[in-house]
């Protein structure tokens, strides 16, 4: 029985990357050899074993067989005479491909070493077209990774499994969890460049995809094209640490822009309720978190007006909190905020520019939280109607009273 580390910990060794966790694949054993050493059995679908000790996850060394579309359409086989060789070459891309023995030195049968050194994702095997999931795990790695490049048969191959529809085998659950984990890497932008180029965004995510080649007037948007201003707005996002639901709603926050008259553009009237629609249709449809959605869509419906919120009235502005839910989430209004700087600064040449609108309706609601709505509600007894008009009232007239202090600051 021979133990190799394998997969991401070679890789991300071999680049000089902190290795977070590690897979091994364990070769010439059967699932009674490694039940005799004390590992406890996991595996659903292959043998998978955790160590009686450090509890690291063991697979034995398998192949697999194509059965049906999707991603779990196979058929597994392990067994004590597949060699780790064959193991490799069921693997996604040749830099997961390398295996690492007890002793340190490195088997790579598929010249992961290289295509490390030249920065290339290339796939192992033709296998990988049987994988749709396999597209999306690329494009994730070119998000982290962002100095790589998609090898030319490799995304000729991606593109082929678009065309023949393999890629809409996708369910909804693993096509967020990619894109998710995707939005959270150091480039999330390179993500949806690779999706694009091998036509997959269109069958996963169209409402996006619909985005490129749509204008916007360039006194508001230099970079013009709708689609380069969403990934913009999420690169900037990920530089200054945004949290997914933020970087979630600046993907989605113009969506609307795809599907406004062709002859208005580039203005893009009314867009934000359009966004809201189609906000909503992506989250249904791709089973979506409740909290990337929920904000996403405030974040849609009201970028505008955070935009405009140095021209707003008072009674304008409380009534922003009060859509928003800002009295009782403010903590969700912030991150909204967060969402619209994203949208300002994802603009060419716009990426330093002052966005003091957040400051300021920031200490405008703080002021509107301090109205003592229990006061107000005992003073007016047992009348709900009186006492959501006056506590509205005292919470207008706080922020109309704060404005001028507020706007200076």
């Amino acid at each position: 029985m021979n133990l190799y580390t394998v997969g991401g910990a070679v890789r991300d060794g071999l680049l000089g990357l902190p290795v977070q966790d590690r897979d091994y694949v364990v070769v010439g054993a059967t699932p009674a050899d490694m039940l005799a050493r004390g590992f406890t059995p996991v595996g659903k679908d292959f043998p998978v074993f955790l160590h009686p000790q450090t509890h690291e996850e063991y697979a034995l060394a398998r192949t697999e067989r194509k059965t049906a579309p999707g991603y779990k359409g196979f058929v597994f086989h392990t067994d004590a005479d597949v060699t780790l060789e064959e193991d490799l070459r069921r693997r996604d891309l040749t830099i997961n491909a390398i295996a690492q023995s007890e002793d340190g030195s490195l088997v790579d049968p598929f010249h992961g070493q290289r295509d490390i050194a030249a920065r290339v994702f290339r796939h192992v095997s033709d296998a990988f077209a049987e994988d749709p999931v396999r597209i999306l795990r690329l494009a994730r790695f070119a998000a982290r990774f962002a100095d790589f490049t998609v090898a030319p048969e490799t995304l000729a191959l991606m593109r082929h499994m678009v065309t023949t529809g393999e890629v809409d085998a996708l369910v909804p659950e693993r096509v967020w969890q990619e894109l998710s984990r995707g939005l959270m890497e150091a480039v999330p932008s390179r993500m949806f460049e690779v999706l694009r180029a091998c036509g997959a965004l269109a069958r996963i995510l169209p409402e996006l995809d619909a985005l490129w080649g749509v204008p916007q007037p360039a006194m508001h948007h230099p970079e013009i094209d709708t689609g380069v201003h969403v990934m913009l707005a999420i690169d900037y996002a990920a530089r200054t640490g945004c949290s997914l639901p933020i970087r979630f709603a600046a993907l989605t926050h113009d969506l609307g822009k795809g599907v406004t008259p062709q002859q208005e553009w580039p203005a893009h009237h009314g867009h934000e309720a359009y966004s809201v629609q189609l906000v909503e249709q992506v989250c249904t449809r791709l089973k979506i978190p409740n909290d990337c959605r929920d904000l996403a869509a405030m974040a849609a419906r009201e970028h505008g007006n955070i935009g405009r919120a140095l021209e707003l009235r008072a009674n304008t502005v409380v009534k922003l909190f009060e859509r928003c839910d800002g009295f009782r989430k403010p903590q969700r209004f912030a991150d909204m905020l967060r969402t619209a700087l994203c949208d300002q600064c994802g603009r060419t040449g716009f990426e330093a520019q002052a966005f003091p609108q957040a400051a300021y309706l920031e200490a405008l609601l703080a002021v509107a939280r301090q109205v003592d709505a229990g006061a107000i509600a005992r003073q007016l007894g047992a009348q709900p109607q009186k006492i959501a008009e006056g506590v509205h009232a005292a919470r207008v007239a706080a922020v109309a009273a704060a404005m001028p202090r507020v706007g200076q600051e």
